[in-house]
């Protein structure tokens, strides 16, 4: 199963890739207390961390929403033919992400919204496609809703020196303002209510724009969370960042706060990196949280 409905939202899991990213559990996340990882090495292979070659195992997913009639893509993974020279994994990518999105009922034409929680190389790579030696919108009727502290963060011209060094190198350029140039991009601040079911909220740290996207329908809750967590080892060990977060003290904030609201609301956490189901329920325990159940979309 792909999809479920939580109150009047139906969710879909679309897959671009699930797979190594090339990095250590000591490299991905170098504030893991010592030993965390091996404590928790029964639950977290082969989902999360390959068992043979120790590397940390990862999705990249778009969350398809269809609400009030509209369908909404959050986060747009990797995208094809992208020049990542500081994030190789990444680069020139081949992958048959609209004929999943295709699979899932939904052509390009039919995107409404296009919600980026934050402006990374991974988040942003199919808000556009080559065409004719030009990056144009992949979603030509779409509004694209992007944090604005993010898109002035990342625009080259700020001369920002982000923690995340070059790994960003031509994503500007390629995914994210061909669509402003397009008239197609929605620079919100703050907050911005989408719908009654649905409410985007900065919840900055992993990056100066990182946002939430947070459902509420009849007795169901879910938040969509970007980047708040790449692993579940995140949520038992809440204060553990990734190598990636520009500001990591907040970004710990941020992960605690939600994490304690989604465990006080029965909210399912939906990242866009995680492998196995996908998604979670959490309840706290003492100062951390713990795993309650896995979203139930079937393991990838």
């Amino acid at each position: 199963m792909h999809e479920i409905v939580l109150g009047d939202v139906t969710v879909t899991r679309v897959m671009e890739y699930f797979g190594p990213v090339g990095m250590t559990p000591d490299a991905f996340f170098p504030e893991s207390p010592d030993g965390a990882w091996q404590r928790n090495e029964s639950w977290l292979t082969p989902d999360f961390v390959d068992p043979d070659t120790h590397v940390c195992q990862s999705a990249i997913q778009t969350w398809l929403l269809r609400s009030e009639g509209r369908t909404i893509l959050v986060d747009t993974g990797v995208g094809n033919h992208k020049e990542r020279p500081y994030a190789p994994v990444w680069s020139r990518l081949n992958t048959d992400f609209l004929g999943n999105l295709a699979r899932a009922g939904v052509r390009p034409q039919d995107v409404d919204l296009v919600i980026n929680t934050h402006l990374h190389v991974d988040h942003v790579g199919w808000n556009t496609y080559l065409d004719d030696r030009a990056w144009v919108p992949t979603f030509p009727n779409a509004t694209y809703l992007m944090p604005r502290p993010d898109f002035d963060f990342w625009d080259p011209a700020g001369g920002h020196e982000p923690n995340l060094g070059r790994g960003n190198q031509n994503v500007f350029e390629d995914s994210v303002a061909p669509v402003h140039t397009a008239g197609q991009a929605l620079l919100w601040e703050d907050s911005h209510q989408i719908d009654a079911n649905l409410r985007l909220d900065l919840a900055p740290g992993h990056t100066p724009g990182s946002s939430v996207l947070t459902l509420e329908s009849g007795t169901d809750r879910a938040l969509f969370v970007g980047d708040l967590l790449h692993t579940p080892l995140q949520i038992v060990e809440p204060d553990t960042n990734s190598c990636f977060c520009e500001h990591p003290a907040q970004a710990r904030a941020t992960r605690r706060r939600l994490l304690g609201w989604a465990a006080d609301h029965n909210a399912l956490v939906l990242p866009a990196h995680l492998g196995g189901h996908g998604g979670v329920q959490v309840e706290r325990d003492g100062g951390r949280f713990a795993v309650r159940s896995w979203a139930p979309f079937d393991r990838v």
